[in-house]
C-alpha cells in the first residue's frame, strides 16, 4: 500500500512562488538566434545566387534562341578618310589561290563583310531627311586557322555613281589597312597606309603567311595582282 502524504502550506508556496513563473517563462519565450548566425546564412543565400548567375553565364545551352556567336581569327580592316565619295575594294587572297572581294564575298573561310561604295551606298533617305553615314571602311574576317600565305590589297575602283562635281572625286586616296589576330588575345598584326593614286589602281598593302599553330610570319608587301577583269 502506497501512503501519499498532502504537501504542507508552506511548501506549496514555495512551489508556487519558484516554479510556477520558471514554467511560464519556458514555454512562452521565444529562443534566442545570435545575429552571426544570421550574417553567416544571408552571406550563403548570396554566395548560392551569384555562383547560379555564373553557371548560365558560362553555359552555352543558357543562350538566347536566335543568337549566334561571332567566330573569327583574323580581322581585316581597309579604311578611307571620312566622307570620301570614292570607292576603294578590299581583296583578300587565301592559301587556295581563291581570293574574297566584292563579287565573291566567301572563299577559304574568310568572308567578306560589307562592300562599302564610298557615296553610293551611305546615304539614306528618312521621312525627307537625308542620313549620311561617314564612315569608309570594309571588312574581311578570317574564321579559322588555315595555314598558308594571305595576300591583302586595296583597289580604287571607277565607280560610275559617284558624283562627278564632288572636288574629291577621282583624287588620290590615302588607304589604311589593320590586320588583328583575335585569339587568344586581341594583337595587332599590321597597321599600315598607302596612297591609291588615280581610279583603277591596285596595291599590296601586306602579304603574311600563318603556320599551323595560327602565329603569322613572313610579312612584307610584295606586290601581287589579284584584281581580275570585270
Amino acid at each position: 500500500m502506497t501512503w501519499w502524504r498532502k504537501p504542507s502550506a508552506t511548501a506549496c508556496a514555495f512551489l508556487a512562488d519558484h516554479c510556477g513563473p520558471m514554467r511560464k517563462l519556458r514555454h512562452s519565450r521565444e529562443p534566442e538566434v545570435d545575429p552571426f548566425y544570421d550574417m553567416l546564412f544571408n552571406m550563403l543565400i548570396a554566395f548560392v545566387f551569384c555562383f547560379i548567375i555564373a553557371l548560365l553565364a558560362m553555359n552555352p545551352k543558357a543562350l538566347k534562341s536566335g543568337d549566334i556567336p561571332a567566330k573569327a581569327e583574323f580581322i581585316i580592316t581597309l579604311s578611307w578618310p571620312d566622307l570620301d565619295p570614292n570607292d576603294l575594294d578590299l581583296w583578300v587572297q587565301g592559301p587556295s589561290g581563291e581570293s574574297v572581294w566584292f563579287r565573291n564575298r566567301e572563299a577559304d573561310l574568310m568572308h567578306l563583310d560589307r562592300d562599302d561604295r564610298g557615296t553610293s551606298n551611305n546615304t539614306l533617305m528618312i521621312n525627307g531627311n537625308k542620313v549620311v553615314n561617314p564612315l569608309r571602311q570594309e571588312v574581311v574576317t578570317i574564321r579559322s586557322i588555315v595555314p598558308g600565305e594571305f595576300v591583302v590589297n586595296a583597289h580604287y575602283y571607277e565607280s560610275k555613281e559617284i558624283d562627278r562635281n564632288d572636288p574629291k572625286a577621282g583624287q588620290p586616296v590615302e588607304a589604311t589597312l589593320s590586320v588583328i589576330k583575335v585569339n587568344p588575345k586581341a594583337e595587332v598584326v599590321y597597321y599600315g597606309q598607302a596612297t591609291l593614286e588615280s581610279r583603277g589602281k591596285e596595291v599590296t598593302m601586306m602579304r603574311f603567311s600563318v603556320n599551323p599553330n595560327g602565329g603569322v610570319e613572313n610579312i612584307n608587301t610584295i606586290p601581287k595582282i589579284l584584281v581580275k577583269s570585270f
